[in-house]
């Protein structure tokens, strides 16, 4: 897909906007001139040394331009009498850059290992030698057309892979560079290609120079085309027969000329090119030619070269043809003596053939009004047309023809137009933020500029009639309303449009018009105010008028006399107001208002020109010389004379009218309304002509009846409406007001149409008798779904119920025959694609009943044939693949085609349900929806807004084009019957022309053999518009628009590769390495070179140091007055704020949400009375920053999860616990000395300030408490000598803090005015630390009077040159260098001695958090998953030298792709080893010596849902709500087996019991949220079932007491019961419907306990309060009652909101008791007994319990609360301890069967607790 934006062709110039200078850079003379040849600017590069004038692309060596197009085209002319230079780096597939040069200063050929010098050499024009081989006078533009890849296959036989930078070095003429993968023919046009039928590509019209009417393009120009003999070209257009002229030209004739083809000694392959330009024969000048070397002559005729892409054999010729016609006429006898064309085989051929023509697809009716408004339509000069805008695409409807064409370009919603009074240009602005505007040439359609407006969303345009001014109104980024005024005279020649004033205003806008009298007025009109403006002297002024008594009306549309004499300004008002005003004496000369009043005798009513009363709603009003058109929102408009005496003429409309414009000659009325309707009334005739009617909403199906040519659509507007598909007319128009339609189809052969709406009804419209036929009510839900057989006898629906419903419609009434339940899937949304019939009416396909199936039934008799797992068929991809549209393909073969999540499209073979074939990566998102043409030989697919044609015939590799227009998600695309057109409906309905040709050439045909010709034929009007965005001459835009950002401007070391080097360190920006690298040789380099920078003199960067209490040290510079600043007073208490916004760097901290509170007042056990003892945490916190400690010289390893200080021994796995943080703690700090940890965490819900707690190392104890950040601490750091420590407060808290570690106070704290990201102290320099933040480095200095320390600051702003916008992440590297990296992948080398920047270099694609460094090696982590190692070993030496030193000196040693984004990272002082934190809650331990990463910790990323125990304790299992059930060593802890589904969550998970036997015929079952039940193995690593008993999420699950049946329960209230070993259920029980089943827990009985058989006693809880205990004997299906227990509902505690669980356990030690807690109105535990069939005891609590367990062994029973507070009590004495260690809910508590171990887990953090006493 990297390619696909790039085709058909680029416009290089336009693409890196080179008139910007931004991503390009122009050296020496360089300028824009109007050349009078071209008729356009072109570029001029003059000078007399070439080296010192040039313009080169990109900007800096180290970017790359990454185009991949095979073929350049240099549009260019030599100036006379000079020479020219034109460089070009090319990058091979190994990655080896090679420079290619074209001079007319080379004399030969040469070439090296790297670069390739070829001559471009003119001999004549002078008899100086100092002057030979430059271009003769009167040179012409020529069109050099250079193929790449043949360039360096025969001249160093390597693979070109894209084009790298580009130099054009004086003296020349440049237009433009363009690349292209097509071959383009630069003589012939489109119209003579399609009239000829010639099987060539013509040169796009962008690309093409202008030829005089009647002329030919070769007595103008010239074209060179570099080897002529590439394979691609047709032999055609390379050997071309040239006919003889009658008359030699004047001027100089391009002339093919036999010369020797020398051969390279180093390479006797390497063939060299000719290119010979004669002038006049009478004079004796020499011809203009590339010459090569001068060596050994060859008389070979033939030479062949193997080795081209996809092993096709490629031919170069010795010459190189310039194709002009008079070459043979021009009195020269042409002897080429040619090489060889072998042509392909034709099966290659055929593999490989693309459309004919290209595009495949025109633009011909759109039907659609406005989108963002429907007010903008407006009348062509000569009243013969009409332009208005159709959401992104604008339209010219012709009145008379009815047809369209169109301006295609944006790519949002339109929301103005302007037409000036010539006609010649036209102005359109889109909608959302920011405004884009474009200026049009309305008589060639192409886009003459396109600029952004300073207005943040365009309500109106105006343009003077002359077309040299433009207002644009709208309002700015702060809501107040702007008027800019933009020069625009020199669009037309060239130029851009200039601001020429702006201002903004309070009052409001809602109409604005410059007056056509006088250029320099304008008048405006809004809610209370009429204005009237005036440009002048660069700025725009305003003045009201004085409305008196008007002054609270709302004016909604103005217009001015239109007589040469007129000073009148008419404005109208919502209340029916016309104010008639003279805007030269600025005040009212007329006010009337419009009122309607029945009389008895008149059935319409009259109007009265002035009364009191409610008045008509007027929405817009225009003026001509005797008439007044005025449209209101009571639906009519009406003509009016200028006095207002009485109506002339009205129409009434079917919706509220929205503008009104009369025509320029005064005859003709147009309007719109809201129901998006256009028309215009002929006032001579009194005749009114509806020329558009349309959706107002998005159109979500289409249905297309063959036989009589209508098309079907409906809509959100809730409207059904019926077309002519041949006018695309709107013949019929249904509205149902109630519901809204979903589904639309035709009955094949009747006149008969289906519609599904949103409520499940299902209705026939008959279009004869336009009346509902019959409608059924079997579907509960959404239609999702509708399609008839071909034959016309079945129709099928769909909805959203899972429902699929089977009518017999072959005769006039259609009846009900099957209704099937829970068949198709409940997440498909309405679609065309939903349901699909074969052409043979035999079967029936759908996805269902789950995502993840696609089922193909029986049609007739609904029987399944075939279930097709979708989510099976790519067992490589870790990603479980669902199912999003279908549609069969024609017959034979039977295949149904299958759109999936993960944007392919699967080719099934439809009896067998093998994959036949499989389109990947179709679109970015997946595609809903699909359509084969009839002949498969079109494949269209649809999503987001665009559509894509694939050449389907093709088995490998099929080539597409894509086409954009629509400014929403294209809903549905289809064929039309006759295959000649599509239908693509979303915004609006699009009708294209198809332009290939019916039959395809036979797969065994030659390339470039004549085809047959297009069956399309262009009309009169079919001319497409141009456009740099859309194409040019009706060619596809190959990328959907997406916002992206130019890459930055650098400053290189090197200017280009060195002669003679290998250029192993010019490597593009595509060419680093991105997948893990484990190979221990080589060395990798960087994605681009490093560049130095140049140091910016500006104010906060020369060196001042100012006193920190000012922001950035201001108030440290001096008073203007001489008076100090009171802002340098420090102070510990700091200013109050306004909360800062996040910034948008993952480097912040930014706690877990909690609704939890820790609990007050809880007293814990003493020191040595525990009961339980914390032994094990489970997890990192992947959401901290910097919280990982190593000290590999001491051991010391600790690392933070949840509000825990985890201190670990890495070689015995032993873990300490520093309890103390009530909060997650965010970042950790350790002394230099090793002897101090820092420690800090989050606000808690009733503190006032952030803890940080200082740990003593050896003991394990918290010495003090520090308080002072509001919200999060983002670092920590301490001093050199570790006497101070610095904390810094995150984004909301933006306070920088100094600690004494002496003391434990507060030194100072200064406030920062915007969030700093990161900070480090000097190594060298205890005195000084740094910091980095957006656009700047920060350098603190700390100075010492006495017992005070004041801190200074010095603010170093980001170079230019760098192009980062924020610094990221920061480490100190050798003295005195301090590397920073930035939000976008940048590292920037600083010199902290002189405060500069002097290096930098991409070193990844996102934004680097992580930067470690020590000696010469730099470790960067970023948030794209990836740690790389750097060899910096040479910056020190960059750092002196400057630009004197290599741009090879940084390299890439090792590259690691991890499981997150890395958060947290330290290493060994060698760089050889370290520890790695990541975003997923893993540590991993590094080595880049071997080369591999390995996990040392591993946890949960989100919560914790159930753990689970091995009958013989040697294993638990966990699962949680990131889909993975993972399972653990018991004794150790770590990780050792890990089942994942995607997009799922775990919520409950179950372990065989011991009764199943065999440790190998051990169980897991796991539920998950979409309803599946899976069932795994342990011993074999694998999933033996999958299951889907429920269709709501899966909250409880348990096995039975001898493991053979499964009992789950859902969050609806089922519980269904499974066997294991067929995974079929068998019975479901719906006796706590309603009520989410919270636990299903079973356990065996003796038979006949409790008055009941069975073998099994299970219970149910559900979330009412109700639990069911139940007696079963599963192998007989035996199922029997034996208690139903309820309770009341719980009353929580004042402070807590949250509705506690309804937990119920059998009591281990005595099975007739039952134990339940949260059931009642108290936090208490009851004890029930089923014998007794009472309570038998109460525990209270002091809180609701949320998680409980009871030991298997002792007494004990485990309790936790959302408090944060485990509690364990016996149950015996009811003694109860309690215990802390979470920072969120303890929402699970789980024994061990041994009861010697105890699970609990908050959120994604688990301990594991040590029973002590049991």
């Amino acid at each position: 897909m990297a390619r696909v934006w790039q085709h058909p062709f680029l416009n290089v110039f336009r693409q890196f906007k080179v008139d910007e200078w931004k991503r390009s850079t122009k050296e020496g003379d360089v300028a824009t001139v109007m050349d009078k040849t071209l008729k356009c600017t072109v570029y001029r590069i003059r000078g007399s040394v070439s080296a010192s004038n040039y313009i080169q692309l990109p900007k800096t060596s180290t970017q790359s331009l990454g185009l991949t197009g095979r073929y350049l085209y240099l549009l260019f002319r030599p100036l006379s009498t000079k020479h020219f230079v034109i460089h070009l780096d090319l990058s091979t597939e190994d990655r080896q850059v090679i420079r290619v040069s074209f001079s007319s200063l080379f004399k030969e050929f040469k070439s090296t290992a790297t670069w390739l010098q070829f001559p471009f050499t003119c001999e004549a024009g002078t008899s100086r030698k100092d002057l030979a081989g430059v271009a003769p006078p009167g040179a012409r533009w020529t069109c050099l057309q250079l193929d790449l890849h043949d360039i360096l296959l025969v001249y160093l036989n390597r693979r070109y892979s894209h084009l790298k930078s580009v130099r054009l070095c004086a003296s020349l003429l440049v237009r433009s560079l363009y690349t292209s993968d097509l071959c383009f023919d630069p003589a012939v046009t489109v119209a003579e290609a399609r009239r000829a039928k010639l099987p060539i590509t013509p040169m796009p019209r962008e690309m093409s120079f202008p030829v005089p009417k009647g002329e030919n393009w070769h007595d103008h120009y010239i074209h060179i085309r570099f080897p002529s003999g590439s394979p691609a070209v047709p032999p055609r257009l390379v050997q071309r027969t040239f006919s003889p002229s009658k008359a030699v030209s004047s001027r100089h004739v391009p002339q093919l000329l036999p010369r020797p083809v020398a051969f390279s000694k180093s390479r006797q392959d390497s063939v060299s090119p000719v290119v010979q330009m004669l002038g006049p024969i009478a004079s004796c000048q020499a011809p203009l030619g590339l010459l090569p070397e001068d060596g050994l002559s060859c008389e070979c005729s033939e030479v062949s070269i193997m080795g081209g892409p996809r092993g096709h054999r490629q031919e170069p010729l010795a010459d190189v043809k310039a194709t002009d016609k008079h070459a043979a006429g021009s009195g020269l006898q042409v002897s080429v003596r040619n090489l060889a064309v072998v042509p392909a085989a034709p099966e290659d051929v055929a593999k490989h053939e693309s459309f004919l023509p290209d595009p495949v697809l025109r633009l011909k009716r759109v039907i659609g009004l406005g989108g963002h408004s429907t007010k903008w339509a407006l009348w062509t000069k000569d009243g013969t047309a009409v332009v208005y805008p159709c959401h992104a695409v604008i339209v010219v409807l012709h009145i008379d023809t009815r047809e369209q064409s169109f301006f295609l370009g944006h790519t949002e919603k339109v929301s103005a137009l302007a037409l000036d009074g010539s006609n010649s240009l036209l102005a359109s602005a889109q909608a959302r933020p920011p405004s884009m505007l474009r200026l049009w040439d309305f008589q060639t359609r192409s886009c003459l500029s396109l600029f952004q407006s300073p207005v943040h969303s365009v309500c109106s345009l105006s343009f003077s009639d002359s077309g040299t001014l433009l207002c644009c109104i709208g309002k700015d980024h702060h809501g107040k309303m702007m008027v800019v005024a933009w020069g625009t005279d020199q669009v037309g020649q060239g130029g851009e449009a200039v601001i020429l004033a702006k201002a903004s205003t309070d009052v409001d806008i809602q109409a604005f018009e410059i007056a056509f009298f006088n250029e320099t007025r304008m008048a405006s009109c809004g809610r209370g105010s009429v204005r009237l403006w005036r440009l002048r002297g660069g700025g725009l002024r305003s003045c009201p008028v004085d409305l008196g008594e008007h002054h609270t009306l709302e004016f909604t549309d103005l217009a001015f006399g239109k007589a040469q004499d007129s000073r009148t300004l008419y404005v109208c008002s919502r209340s029916g107001h016309i104010l008639e005003i003279d805007h030269q004496c600025m005040a009212v000369r007329h006010a009337r208002r419009l009122l309607p009043t029945q009389t008895p005798c008149s059935p319409l009513p009259q109007k009265q020109a002035f009364s009191l009363g409610p008045g008509i709603a007027i929405s817009s009003l225009s003026v001509s010389q005797a008439e007044c058109a005025v449209g209101s929102e009571d639906g009519y408009l009406r003509l009016w004379p200028l006095d207002f005496s009485s109506v002339l003429l009205e129409a009434e409309h079917e919706g509220p009218i929205s503008s009104v414009r009369l025509s320029p000659n005064g005859l003709r009325v147009l309007s719109t309304t809201s129901l998006g309707h256009l028309g215009f009334l002929d006032i001579p005739s009194r005749e009114y002509s509806m020329l558009v009617r349309s959706h107002t909403a998005l159109v979500l199906a289409l249905a297309i009846e063959c036989n009589r040519g209508q098309l079907a659509t409906v809509s959100q507007d809730h409207t059904v409406r019926v077309w002519d598909l041949a006018t695309l007319q709107q013949l019929y128009d249904f509205t149902s007001p109630e519901e809204a339609p979903c589904a639309v189809a035709f009955h094949p052969t009747q006149p008969v149409f289906f519609c599904g709406f949103s409520s499940g009804a299902i209705r026939s419209f008959s279009l004869e008798a336009t009346k509902v036929l019959v409608e059924h009510r079997c579907h509960r839900g959404a239609i999702t779904g509708l399609v008839t057989s071909p034959d016309g006898s079945l129709l099928f629906s769909a909805c959203s119920q899972g429902t699929l419903a089977q009518y017999h419609c072959a005769a006039t009434s259609c009846r009900v025959l099957r209704v099937a339940a829970n068949v198709v899937c409940r997440d498909a949304r309405p679609s065309l694609n939903t349901l699909a019939v074969s052409g043979d009416s035999r079967l029936l396909a759908f996805m269902g009943p789950s995502k993840y199936m696609v089922t193909i039934m029986d049609a007739a008799s609904l029987d399944d044939l075939l279930r097709i797992d979708v989510s099976a068929l790519d067992l490589a991809s870790s990603r479980l693949d669902s199912a999003v549209a279908v549609c069969f393909g024609p017959a034979p073969p039977s295949h149904l085609l299958v759109s999936t999540s993960s944007n392919k499209v699967v080719v099934l073979d439809a009896t067998s349900g093998r994959m036949v074939r499989e389109l990947c990566g179709v679109h970015p998102v997946a595609c809903a929806s699909l359509a084969l043409s009839r002949d498969a030989r079109f494949l269209l697919t649809a999503a987001d807004r665009a559509v894509k044609v694939w050449d389907y015939l093709t088995q490998s590799d099929p080539s597409c084009q894509v086409y954009i227009g629509h400014s929403e998600p294209v809903q549905a695309v289809a064929f039309t019957p006759d295959q000649q057109h599509l239908l693509s409906v979303g915004d609006a309905i699009f009708l294209w022309d198809i332009l290939a040709s019916p039959q395809r050439s036979p797969p065994g045909s030659v390339l470039g053999s004549p085809g047959p010709p297009p069956t399309c034929e262009a009309g009169p009007n079919a001319r497409q518009p141009e456009d740099a965005v859309s194409g040019t001459n009706g060619l596809p835009r190959w990328q959907v628009p997406v916002p992206s950002q130019a890459t930055p401007p650098q400053l290189s070391i090197c200017a280009g590769p060195s002669e003679g080097g290998d250029g192993t360190f010019c490597v593009s920006d595509e060419e680093g390495p991105s997948e893990e690298s484990h190979s221990p040789q080589g060395l990798f380099q960087a994605s681009g070179p490093p560049m130095l920078v140049q140091k910016e003199a500006c104010g906060a960067g020369d060196g001042a140091w100012g006193a920190a209490g000012d922001p950035w040290g201001l108030s440290m510079l001096p008073h203007p007055h001489g008076q100090p600043s009171k802002q340098g007073a420090w102070s510990t208490r700091r200013a109050r704020t306004q909360p800062s916004a996040r910034p948008d760097s993952y480097k912040h901290f930014t706690a877990r949400y909690k609704a939890s509170l820790m609990a007050k007042n809880v007293s814990f056990p003493p020191a040595g009375g525990e009961w339980l003892h914390l032994k094990t945490v489970v997890g990192y916190n992947g959401n901290g920053r910097a919280n990982v400690i190593w000290r590999p010289d001491t051991g010391f390893f600790a690392y933070t999860c949840g509000c825990l200080v985890v201190v670990e021994d890495l070689h015995s796995g032993s873990q300490q616990h520093w309890l103390g943080h009530s909060e997650e703690i965010s970042t950790l700090a350790l002394s230099h000395d090793a002897q101090v940890l820092a420690s800090a965490s989050g606000r808690g819900g009733a503190a006032s300030c952030c803890q940080i707690r200082i740990w003593d190392v050896p003991g394990g104890s918290c010495r003090q408490l520090l308080s002072h950040h509001c919200t999060a601490v983002q670092a920590l750091a301490f001093s050199l000598d570790d006497r101070l420590l610095i904390t810094l407060g995150d984004y909301g808290d933006r306070t920088l803090a100094l600690w004494s570690m002496a003391t434990y106070e507060l030194i100072s704290s200064t406030h920062l005015p915007e969030p700093v990201h990161s900070l480090a102290f000097n190594p060298w320099d205890a005195c000084e630390l740094a910091c980095v933040g957006q656009g700047a480095l920060t350098l603190w200095l700390l100075q010492q009077r006495g017992a005070d320390i004041s801190l200074q600051v010095h603010r170093e702003p980001i170079p230019k040159a760098v192009g980062a916008s924020e610094l990221t992440s920061l480490c100190y590297g050798a003295e005195p260098l301090l590397y920073c990296g930035s939000n976008d992948g940048q590292v920037c080398v600083w010199d902290t001695s002189a405060s500069r920047c002097f290096l930098a270099w991409e070193a990844d694609d996102g934004e680097i958090g992580v930067l470690v460094c020590s000696g010469s090696r730099l470790v960067s982590g970023s948030n794209t998953r990836r740690l790389r190692l750097w060899a910096v070993g040479a910056v020190p030496e960059l750092r002196r030298k400057g630009s004197g030193a290599r741009s090879s000196s940084v390299f890439m040693e090792r590259e690691l792709t991890l499981d997150g984004a890395v958060v947290s990272a330290v290493f060994h002082d060698s760089m050889d080893m370290g520890v790695v934190g990541t975003t997923a809650g893993t540590l991993w331990y590094v080595s880049w010596a071997e080369g591999t990463s390995t996990r040392l910790i591993s946890g949960h990323r989100s919560k914790v849902n159930e753990v689970v125990f091995s009958p013989s304790e040697s294993h638990c299992a966990t699962c949680g709500d990131d889909g993975s059930v993972r399972v653990w060593s018991l004794s150790s802890m770590e990780l050792v087996i890990q089942f994942q589904v995607l997009n799922q969550s775990c919520l409950c998970l179950a372990w065989s019991p011991p009764s199943c036997g065999r440790p190998e015929q051990q169980h897991m079952a796991a539920g998950y949220s979409d309803g599946t039940l899976r069932v795994f193995n342990i011993s074999r690593i694998s999933m033996e079932l999958k299951m889907h008993p429920h269709l709501a999420a899966l909250t409880a699950i348990t096995f039975s007491a001898d493991g053979q049946t499964i009992l789950s329960g859902d969050k609806d209230g089922l519980v269904a019961v499974s066997r294991l070993h067929t995974g079929m259920t068998f019975r479901v029980l719906s006796d706590h419907w309603g009520a989410p089943i919270s636990t299903i827990q079973s356990t065996s009985k003796e038979y006949g306990d409790f008055g009941v058989e069975g073998t099994d006693l299970w219970l149910a809880a559900s979330g009412d309060q109700r639990v069911s205990i139940w007696a079963s004997n599963w192998l007989q299906d035996c199922c029997e009652l034996v208690d139903w227990l309820s309770f009341p509902a719980p009353t929580p505690m004042e402070t807590s909101d949250y509705s506690p669980p309804s937990l119920a356990a059998f009591c281990p030690w005595d099975r007739t008791l039952l134990v339940c807690a949260g059931l009642g109105p108290h936090p208490e535990v009851v004890f029930y007994s089923l014998c007794q069939k009472q309570v038998v005891k109460k525990i209270p609590l002091p809180f609701f319990a949320v998680s409980l367990s009871l030991s298997p062994r002792a007494h004990f029973m485990a309790i936790g609360f959302a408090e944060r507070v485990l509690r364990l009590v016996d149950c015996v004495s009811g003694a109860a301890q309690d215990f802390a260690g979470h920072d969120d809910w303890v929402q699970l508590c789980r024994f061990a069967p041994s009861a010697s171990v105890l699970f609990t887990a908050a959120h994604s953090e688990i301990l594991v607790w040590e029973v002590t006493d049991c």
